[in-house]
């Protein structure tokens, strides 16, 4: 019962998202819902654990669910795992200068994960996901994270990027400068 599910995921732990670990699962047939969403969230945690300690030296659920955090809004915004390290860091760049995110994957969390981000949607989302309204990351991960965000999270290029806008074909173009970043709008609009 999907409800049911919903439900105890909720009750088993403080994230709304993230922290599931996207795999295949072999489970028995007869499962029970409470059953499943422990599996589902031991063997996460478990594996949070191990990516941790491979990739940050140790566990540290503040600090390495800041790093889903920041992965889950470059799984939003990246469709190409080798963008994932630059988009990784304009996030940070923007971080670090105390400049919002102004990221429409933000607000693609929860209910509205598939929901195409328009600017009244901007306007009437008054939630700390609004990363246009509110500077930082938002509070929790907005969506359930794969490996190459994780390591571009945690192993960002080194760029002095601060916007991007996606082309035509799917891949973004990066600039440093708001004018240079208008620029590049116009010319993905012609």
């Amino acid at each position: 019962n999907a409800t049911k599910l919903q439900t105890l995921y909720r009750l088993a732990t403080k994230y709304p998202d993230g922290i599931l670990v996207p795999d295949t699962y072999y489970v028995p047939i007869d499962v029970t819902e409470e059953s499943l969403i422990n599996f589902l969230i031991n063997v996460s945690m478990k594996r949070h654990r191990e990516l941790a300690e491979k990739l940050i030296g140790g566990w540290d659920e503040e600090r390495w669910m800041r790093y889903i955090t920041v992965a889950s809004v470059i799984q939003k915004e990246a469709k190409l795992l080798k963008e994932m390290p630059t988009v990784a860091s304009v996030i940070y760049n923007r971080l670090d200068k105390n400049m919002p995110l102004q990221m429409d994957g933000t607000l693609n969390y929860g209910p509205y994960s598939h929901v195409r981000v328009t600017p009244e949607r901007i306007r009437e989302d008054h939630s700390l996901y609004n990363t246009y309204k509110f500077k930082g990351l938002p509070p929790y991960p907005v969506c359930v994270v794969g490996k190459g965000a994780i390591y571009a999270a945690v192993h960002p290029d080194r760029t002095d990027y601060l916007y991007f806008v996606k082309s035509g074909d799917d891949t973004h173009t990066f600039s440093n400068s708001y004018s240079e970043h208008q620029k590049k709008i116009r010319n993905v609009q012609n």
